[in-house]
């Protein structure tokens, strides 16, 4: 094994195991990578490998997610905020004390509370479909908000949205047919296997409808970028259906020094700009350590 070899990990948090990964030397400059739906920290896998020799890098799976605990919803609390607390209680536990953030989906509301909490502890955000602004939000959301209006009307159509071609859509779509072959169906395949455990269909409705009370902390989001300008890479996908590209370039608003960048993929642009997005960033925290 080489010393940047990715290890895989778990700390009992609030008596919850959360799995993550850990690649790169403790003492080089930490960045803390924050997944979203449906994936886990498997979708950093090809990033971690491209960055190891020269950042630390740590990749949790957020509660109900890859193989972090998944209690069922009677048991445990699926909302953003306390996905956030135990991401945090996840830092401290590991003595990670000054990290930059990588915001994917879900990723973004709970890395954003971090650092407008937190501030004093953000080195740098890197934004790849993490959205902060209402920009962002494309048709896809209407289902998603009429959900957060009446469940029951919406249940169904939203459930729709598990299903294994649902899944396979959000890594393929907006992706041009010459970059098709370049995303590896395990990354779609696998997220499926862990929405189809038992009880964690309602995991995910849960966190659906919790998702409305995130645009309430969009202006607090906002004055944090604003009042503390953090470095700010964005690598977005042009293609992306989900959060459009006018979320990448709302950051800009708040953000004017911000470096923004649409790349011609889809929502999960690693898959397809891996190597891309890894060059960016290695230059972006070069100059931001």
């Amino acid at each position: 094994m080489t010393a940047f070899a990715t290890r895989y990990r778990t700390a009992l948090v609030d008596g919850l195991e959360i799995a993550y990964r850990e690649a790169g030397d403790p003492s080089a400059p930490t960045l803390v990578l924050l997944h979203g739906f449906p994936s886990s920290s498997h979708m950093f896998r090809g990033l971690i490998a491209e960055l190891a020799d020269e950042y630390h890098l740590i990749a949790p799976d957020h509660v109900g997610f890859g193989r972090s605990a998944a209690p069922a919803t009677t048991e445990f609390d699926y909302s953003f905020e306390r996905l956030t607390d135990t991401t945090v209680r996840l830092l401290d536990r590991l003595g990670l004390d000054r990290f930059a953030l990588y915001l994917h989906d879900y990723g973004a509301p709970i890395g954003l509370r971090i650092a407008a909490r937190h501030p004093e502890r953000i080195t740098a955000l890197i934004s790849q479909s993490g959205n902060a602004y209402t920009e962002g939000f494309t048709p896809f959301w209407k289902v998603l908000f009429q959900h957060a209006e009446d469940r029951a009307a919406h249940e169904p159509t939203v459930r729709q949205l598990l299903t294994a071609e649902a899944t396979r859509w959000q890594y393929t779509h907006g992706v041009p047919a010459d970059r098709q072959d370049r995303i590896s169906p395990d990354a779609w395949t696998l997220d499926q296997a862990y929405l189809d455990r038992p009880g964690n269909r309602e995991v995910q409705l849960q966190l659906f409808w919790d998702y409305q009370f995130n645009l309430a902390e969009y202006p607090l989001f906002q004055e944090y970028l604003r009042t503390h300008r953090p470095p700010t890479l964005v690598a977005w996908g042009r293609g992306d259906e989900i959060f459009g590209p006018e979320g990448a370039q709302a950051y800009a608003r708040d953000l004017p020094d911000a470096e923004i960048h649409l790349l011609d993929a889809g929502h999960f642009a690693l898959e397809t700009h891996g190597g891309e997005i890894a060059a960016l960033i290695r230059d972006f925290l070069r100059r931001h350590r």
